[in-house]
């Protein structure tokens, strides 16, 4: 690799309040907020809106999609009969 021409990767805390989930890994991204983390440290800490702890894939929460009903709900409401 040449030298001055990559970012400076620093440790860096990911945040994921909706599903409670903190993790420090290195990162390029900055932030002017900090956290305390468990080694006694602190390091910058940048809030994500999902992760793996909050996403509906990952959870298994995720929304089983009704066709049946959705065509339905078309049909009548553009008054397409059936074929």
């Amino acid at each position: 690799m040449k030298n001055g021409i990559h970012p400076t990767s620093r440790p860096v805390v990911f945040r994921d309040r909706a599903g409670d989930l903190a993790f420090l890994t290195r990162s390029t991204a900055t932030s002017d907020r900090t956290v305390e983390w468990t080694d006694g440290s602190t390091y910058p800490v940048i809030d994500v809106e999902i992760s793996s702890a909050s996403h509906p894939f990952y959870t298994g929460r995720a929304r089983e999609l009704d066709t049946a009903g959705r065509v339905e709900r078309f049909r009548r409401r553009y008054g397409h009969s059936a074929g």
